[in-house]
């Protein structure tokens, strides 16, 4: 007698929505920018430190929607908050298509930062409600796994635009981008759930019994400090992450010499890789820890950075793309499983809010000063440099972190 097929839990569908949504959030709405920035570059004749100021517009706002979204999201729940953001995305990416003056651009981008925000935070909230401590950290991985789709996408379709349309390819890519992200939010708003008892389901993995302990951790003295220590690691990577994810396409382009197509598709390298950096990191940090995983990713985004850094000829800039590429999102992911872990799954919602804040701090800083000292410098050099050295310190920054008194399921 054959057994009948095990049904797929609903939290993989859960899992594939989400990354559907991060795909749109962040992998065309922000790492799109950085090839579409130097054929905007060269239509709107910016300078380095503007190139700079809006990205952090875009990160001005992803700031703004981190601080209103835990009360926006008790009110529309996460279904429809994400939802919300990738329709205010999609037509505030349609909209930078159109315009022509830095003044309107950067409050769009800036408003596009904040759909980015309105979609991220809940989509992330979802992963901890649909799943448990075994599996949490595989669970981020794939959702921020959708990153990476849209980095090879848009690596290979905004050249191909450009190509195409000469001097509009850069505002055809942005119209063409944000249009993908509405129909993304029509996804989200029929296949997202809020919780596993919507739908009479219990979380994915398995059930262990609470201990007293675990009802008595959320009033720990320590659980402040922790919280802070996560933060200022988030804030590093916001910092860091972001100074090349904006900057290196136009670094190869300017600074290497590579045509907008040699550059564009590196770049979709780096959207290859980075598929498996959530996933990979996320699944072993699961297994060694969120601290020891932490500190490896840290090292090996140093190696990156510094390697961008010192030119040391195009051999070097595709190691540092392929290591940058492999642990970009490997952080986001280990930090949604660390917080449940550590401050519980009570405060795991307001807790991963509390670290972005820390996280949008430092994406404010990181593109808006390189710029300025790249403006300054002429070259991307010293930038690329400090980056590895913080990343330097926060890997021994990361495995002071204390472990977590329990595991909570």
């Amino acid at each position: 007698m054959t057994k009948p097929a095990r049904s797929i839990h609903y939290g993989w569908v859960i899992v594939a929505t989400a990354a559907l949504g991060v795909f749109s959030c962040f992998g065309l709405a922000r790492y799109a920018y950085s090839v579409l920035l130097p054929g905007m570059q060269t239509g709107l004749g910016l300078t380095y430190d503007r190139m700079g100021f809006i990205g952090t517009g875009n990160f001005v706002g992803y700031l703004l929607s981190v601080l209103a979204a835990p009360r926006l999201m008790k009110r529309l729940k996460p279904r429809r908050m994400a939802a919300l953001g990738l329709l205010i995305i999609g037509a505030g990416m349609i909209a930078i298509g159109a315009s022509s003056s830095l003044a309107a651009i950067i409050p769009l981008y800036a408003l596009v930062g904040m759909g980015s925000g309105f979609t991220n935070i809940p989509l992330m909230a979802l992963v901890t409600y649909w799943f448990r401590s075994e599996q949490r950290g595989k669970a981020a991985g794939l959702v921020i796994a959708g990153n990476g789709i849209g980095i090879i996408l848009a690596g290979l379709l905004i050249p191909f635009l450009n190509r195409t349309y000469g001097a509009l390819g850069w505002r055809s890519g942005w119209i063409a981008l944000g249009a993908i992200c509405l129909i993304v939010a029509g996804v989200a708003a029929l296949l997202l759930r809020n919780h596993p008892s919507d739908l009479d389901l219990e979380p994915v993995g398995r059930k262990v019994a609470p201990s007293p302990e675990q009802f008595l951790h959320h009033e720990h003295k320590g659980d402040g400090r922790v919280l802070c220590h996560l933060g200022m690691l988030y804030l590093v990577f916001g910092v860091t992450f972001m100074v090349y994810g904006t900057f290196i396409v136009t670094t190869m382009v300017k600074e290497y010499g590579l045509t907008e197509a040699q550059a564009g598709l590196y770049w979709s390298w780096v959207g290859f890789f980075s598929f498996f950096s959530g996933i990979g990191f996320g699944t072993l940090s699961d297994k060694i820890g969120r601290k020891r995983g932490l500190a490896l990713v840290f090292a090996v985004q140093s190696a990156a950075y510094l390697l961008a850094g010192m030119k040391v000829g195009t051999a070097g800039l595709i190691v540092s793309l392929i290591l940058y590429g492999s642990t970009v999102f490997a952080i986001p992911a280990i930090m949604a499983a660390a917080v449940g872990e550590y401050l519980g799954l009570n405060r795991a919602s307001s807790a991963f809010a509390t670290i972005t804040i820390f996280f949008g701090v430092g994406q404010v800083i990181g593109p808006a000063g390189a710029g300025i000292i790249a403006k300054a410098s002429g070259a991307f050099t010293m930038p690329y440099l400090i980056s590895g050295a913080l990343t330097a310190v926060a890997l021994v920054c990361a495995l002071l972190l204390p472990p977590p008194r329990e595991r909570v399921e």
